[in-house]
């Protein structure tokens, strides 16, 4: 029915020079906006809203007296987003104890809300008296007081809920719409039925079933005269398909769109108004071609229907070129559009996106005036545009509702305002009054539990200290100050770009690595040109004559590197680095071709590697010069640091880039020659980095590469007599060999540097939100098909949710696609190689005999291609019946319940340390396992992949490994040794110094 177009970029690029995007959409408003015309208009509004404010339950009478900033708004929202939801009494008693236990609500702001007061006697306000110290802490009496707190605390959550979701149903929310309408009979309402991006294909149907239940009763009773006047609805793509992004574009054009078309015919029939929410800037482009093809259709199937629309953000950049182009679709296909204005609603998930890719800017503006104007901007061009576009703006900022109430009249273009339901009533009470300013209401519908996270966007869109909606209610704000003009450009933006998160673009720090925005069509088009390219060329195997000749070869040349100075070899490093990342095309290629990586994957592993380059060369400046220490006069005391010797580097294939340049440039900054032997796998990617690494400055006397089996050419360099150090990444198995092997030898004790594996678990409670969970479990255990030392293989669940949570996994593994690396569709590839394949079948023959099994992926493998194995889960007994790390994409589930503390106790057990995940909203819990688990790196409320160098040191303990970790500050002293110099500065007659002093 639809088929996907060959992808095309049709929007400017999504990080442009904001100030130079924020001069070019004010040029045209000077002509066309007269700001004190609209604070003039705007002032008696604010006026008449101050005098008679918004009663005490509404959402800016909670903003004013709990701040998002403070600590009890801070413990509302994170209450209205978990505790609903929350199925034990036990964990609903610790998370309210948690979070009010770190609030005042009798003190805040000069006193109790009313709304919070007026439950069970200030019960919230009194909770820390009722309930547990800590979630450990539950005697009977306490028990019992806080069972009434909780339930008390249920009833203030239920009822803020309230104020923001119109009905618990379609039916329920337009009673109330026409009940609204007795004393507003002009209101319109744009119903949204909550709920959050689907994860499996159980998730879509049902949202799409809501969806159409929810047309089917808006168009039961009469055709509407015009979608303009009538009610509409308002659907989220990533809702009616788990897989909405640009990556899938197929799929969302074979499977999401003929969903969104059931709904469309659906909206025509009953003339009403259906309306694309807007989402995330990396399905941009994706939304727009989506808008295009089912515009086509409805010009062939029911032109005369103007109901359809989309919502635009106008803090993206690429605000204004959307507006123009949804204009332009119009045109072409003699439509008539409504288009909803917003600010938008993911700036933050924007700006860490762009900060952890390493994007070369931010696809939203930084500042909030910018995005005012960007607002105002598009405001202009849609009324420009009202021959093919009806738009609609939602705003709730006086001085914004003002101009564009102007620049409407002035066009004569026909428009409405809109707001959200619980928010903004005062000044729509007022502008209102005016009698030809139509509103639209957009209203949640849906049970309270559902509201989480659209509650949590408004409380953070509308609750930060700089939003309208908070100033209008700080009497403190005086009305000029409240509607300034925001019609000026600032002199920068408002945050440093990705390239300078840590501290570079002028300041002291190193440079972000760069990334590759894969959504965007010019980004990837290098890399794709590149895989091309590729040809994996053979790498010669080292006898046993090269690997002596190569050690008696750095033997040599280690003197020369060690006294080269400091500076120099960590300029090197950083010559490596900007070399690696100008060539970053080139080595996903190889990564793709030779490691069977991802292209995300791929992009990742490269930046990485120059990150420990970097990272690297500032750690050796900062902690390997020379330390002046403290001593009595007459001498001088320091303390040097130097290179070891050779140092022997073994790294594995499932990282064949970034943990051989890690390793190999660490241990040659801090002065050491280096012989690297790379994975058996991966020998060309490891020949391709030392020959730059040869080219950014090292001399051949201090790296050579061998290549070739563990049992030989590695074998051979442990044992090797030169061999002043090894920093090996594998197996325990082979770890512990290595370690066996070194302590035998005679001559100097010989340090070893240790990563290894782990049965990485994650526990799960039942505060935790499920798509959450899902998401950072499917990633952490599935991405790179399972082959990372940090990947999650035991998933421990609360039992209370254990059913949801297992029936979402089985789901969302249904949905991933197991298939070519080179695809940009892809989520996983196949394992490194037949051995790998034919162990890890065995482990999962043995599993579906002793196991249930949970789900699993369907494996798309191209032709002539193998060594796929499909991601797949199974529910065990016991955390002990796991015994041993499966590595690949296998993941072990059990439920638990009772203390979590024993749970942490039992993982312990395991003898493992490398990894661990913590789902849960109760922030007291998640520190307290973090310091019971003997384990390197824990992470709460995330995947438990990626580590970032500098950021999130890595390396375990146990048999995980013997640290210190990579990419953190202590890393590069395991490679020296140190010598202290001590000069008695007295000798050759007496402390001159100290007597010029004196006398």
């Amino acid at each position: 029915m639809f088929t996907a177009s060959a992808p095309k970029a049709r929007l400017a690029g999504p990080y442009r020079d904001e100030i130079e995007v924020l001069r070019s959409l004010l040029a045209p408003l000077a002509g066309a906006l007269d700001w004190n015309a609209a604070v003039t208009a705007a002032r008696p509004w604010v006026q008449a809203v101050r005098d008679k404010p918004a009663p005490f339950w509404a959402m800016e009478s909670l903003l004013r007296e709990y701040p998002i900033s403070s600590a009890e708004g801070l413990a509302l929202m994170r209450l209205a987003e978990a505790l609903l939801r929350v199925p034990d009494a036990e964990t609903a008693i610790a998370l309210t104890a948690d979070q009010l236990g770190k609030a005042d609500f009798e003190s805040a702001n000069g006193g109790p809300h009313r709304m919070l007061a007026s439950l069970s006697a200030s019960a919230i306000a009194l909770s820390k008296k009722f309930l547990p110290d800590s979630d450990g802490d539950a005697g009977l009496l306490k028990r019992l007081g806080a069972q009434t707190v909780v339930a008390a605390t249920v009833r203030a959550i239920q009822l803020l809920g309230r104020q923001f979701v119109l009905g618990r149903s379609i039916q329920e929310a337009m009673g109330e719409a026409a009940s609204t309408r007795k004393s507003q009979p002009g209101l319109r309402f744009s119903y949204d039925m909550l709920g959050e991006g689907a994860r499996t294909e159980a998730d879509a149907q049902r949202y799409l079933a809501s969806y159409l239940h929810a047309v089917g009763a808006m168009g039961a009773s009469k055709v509407a005269a015009a979608p303009e006047s009538a009610d509409g609805i308002s659907i989220k793509l990533s809702a009616l398909f788990s897989r909405y992004e640009d990556a899938q574009r197929e799929r969302v054009f074979a499977e999401l769109l003929p969903r969104v078309w059931q709904l469309i015919e659906a909206a025509a029939r009953a003339n009403i108004n259906l309306t694309i929410d807007a989402e995330e800037s990396d399905r941009l482009e994706l939304s727009l071609d989506v808008f295009e093809s089912l515009a086509a259709r409805i010009a062939r199937a029911c032109p005369q229907w103007r109901g359809f629309g989309i919502a635009l953000q106008a803090y993206q950049t690429r605000a204004l070129d959307m507006v123009n182009e949804v204009a332009g679709i119009g045109r072409a296909q003699g439509l008539h559009f409504m288009v909803r204005l917003v600010k938008g609603a993911y700036w933050d998930g924007e700006i860490k996106r762009a900060q952890e890719l390493g994007l070369s800017g931010y696809p939203v503006f930084t500042h909030k005036h910018h995005t005012d104007i960007a607002y105002l901007a598009c405001a202009r061009a849609l009324v420009e545009h009202a021959d093919v576009i009806y738009p609609q703006f939602a705003s709730h900022n006086a001085g914004t509702i003002a101009a564009i109430v102007q620049m409407a009249r002035q066009r004569g273009a026909p428009f409405e305002m809109q707001r959200l339901h619980g928010m903004g009533e005062g000044i729509y009470r007022e502008v209102m009054k005016q009698g030809d300013v139509p509103v639209r209401v957009y209203a949640p519908v849906g049970e309270h539990r559902d509201l989480l996270a659209y509650l949590v966007r408004r409380l953070l869109e509308n609750g930060a200290n700089s939003s309208f909606v908070h100033q209008l209610a700080d009497e403190s704000v005086g009305v000029d100050v409240l509607l300034a003009s925001p019609l000026h450009c600032a002199a920068a933006p408002a945050l440093p770009p990705p390239a300078a998160l840590y501290g570079a673009d002028g300041q002291a720090g190193r440079a972000n690595s760069k990334g590759v925005d894969l959504a965007c069509i010019a980004e990837r088009e290098p890399l794709m040109r590149a895989l091309d390219a590729t040809r994996v060329e053979p790498v010669g195997v080292a006898s046993p004559a090269d690997v002596s000749a190569a050690m008696a070869r750095l033997q040599s040349g280690f003197a020369a590197w060690n006294t080269t100075p400091l500076a120099e070899r960590a300029a090197v490093l950083r010559r490596a680095a900007d070399a690696l990342e100008s060539r970053l095309p080139e080595f996903c290629g190889l990564l793709v071709k030779e490691g069977h990586k991802t292209l995300g994957d791929g992009v990742a592993e490269v930046r990485e590697a120059v990150d420990f380059c970097r990272y690297y060369a500032d750690q050796a400046e900062a902690r390997l010069a020379v330390q002046v220490l403290p001593g009595p006069t007459g001498e001088s005391n320091e303390l040097h640091l130097h290179g070891r010797g050779v140092f022997v580097c073994i790294s594995p294939w499932n990282f064949p880039l970034a943990i051989f340049a890690g390793q190999v440039a660490a241990a040659l900054v801090a002065g050491n020659s280096v012989a690297a032997k790379p994975a058996e796998q991966t020998p060309a990617i490891a020949r391709r980095m030392v020959a730059l690494l040869h080219e950014a400055g090292v001399p051949h006397g201090a790296l050579a590469l061998l290549h070739g089996p563990g049992e030989s050419v590695g074998a051979a360099l442990v044992a090797d007599t030169r061999t002043a150090g090894v920093c090996f990444t594998g197996s325990t198995a082979v770890a512990k060999s290595i370690n066996r092997v070194l302590a035998a030898k005679d001559g100097p004790i010989v340090p070893l540097i240790a990563e290894t594996g782990g049965i990485n678990a994650m526990i799960v409670d039942s505060t935790a939100l499920p798509e959450q969970v899902v998401d950072a479990v499917v990633q952490s255990a599935f991405r790179s098909a399972g082959q990372r030392c940090s990947a999650l293989r035991l998933l421990c669940v609360h039992e209370g949710v254990a059913d949801g949570v297992i029936e979402m996994i089985r789901g969302a593994l249904k949905e991933l696609n197991v298939a070519d690396p080179a695809l940009l569709s892809t989520d996983v590839g196949p394992l490194i190689d037949a051995e790998a394949f034919d162990g890890i079948g065995g482990h999962i023959a043995r599993l579906r005999k002793e196991a249930t099994l949970i789900g699993e992926a369907h494996v798309s493998s191209p032709a002539g291609r193998s060594n796929f194995i499909a991601p797949i889960a199974f529910e065990v007994g016991r955390i002990a019946d796991v015994k041993q790390e499966i590595f690949g994409p296998v993941l072990h589930v059990v439920r638990w319940g009772g203390e979590v503390d024993a749970v942490m106790a039992q993982i312990n057990a395991l003898g493992y340390g490398l990894t661990l995940g913590i789902q849960t909203r109760i922030d007291s819990r998640a520190l307290r396992l973090a310091r019971s688990a003997r384990i390197g790196n824990v992470y709460v409320n995330r995947n438990m992949i990626g580590a970032v160098v500098g950021v999130q040191p890595f390396g375990g303990e146990g048999l995980s490994g013997t640290g210190p970790k990579a990419g953190g500050p202590h890393y590069l002293y395991r490679f020296c040794a140190e010598q202290t110099l001590t000069i008695n500065t007295a000798a050759a007659g007496g402390n001159a110094a100290l007597l010029a002093g004196i006398h």
